[in-house]
């Protein structure tokens, strides 16, 4: 599955990364009043979650536009994708959150998004890394 992200470069990624950490941050900002009772989540949850997410987005913009994005840079991209996909799934196993069934749906659909990102980044990273060796 992830074999479609291999034909995007590491600057690719995580442009793609950030636009989609942009959309959801701005969706989440939006409208965190209307999408907080169907999917059984807190508002304020919903609302600065989308709040955060804009600085993020910009950090991964910052970081996809060098020729030759820093090793440092995408690495804290990804270790914060992986620290939101555990707190994604934390939220309700732990019990700090009671989503209805669309609300579950939710956090595992944007979770998963967020985990191919993460791995599409670490291939990416990992192609990069090897052209380099070779070179």
């Amino acid at each position: 599955m992830l074999q479609i992200f291999d034909r995007l470069s590491l600057r690719g990624v995580l442009g793609l990364d950030a636009v989609t950490c942009l959309a959801m941050g701005c969706l989440l900002l939006v409208a965190a009043s209307l999408l907080a009772p169907p999917l059984g989540l807190p508002e304020n949850l919903l609302f600065y979650a989308g709040l955060v997410l804009l600085p993020i987005a910009a950090f991964m913009l910052a970081v996809a536009l060098p020729p030759a994005p820093p090793t440092a840079g995408v690495f804290v991209v990804v270790a914060g994708n992986w620290l939101w996909v555990a707190a994604s799934l934390a939220l309700p196993l732990f019990g700090l959150v009671s989503p209805t069934g669309l609300g579950y749906a939710f956090l595992g659909i944007q979770a998963g998004a967020v985990a191919v990102l993460a791995l599409a980044e670490q291939r990416a990273m990992a192609r990069m890394s090897a052209s380099t060796a070779a070179a």
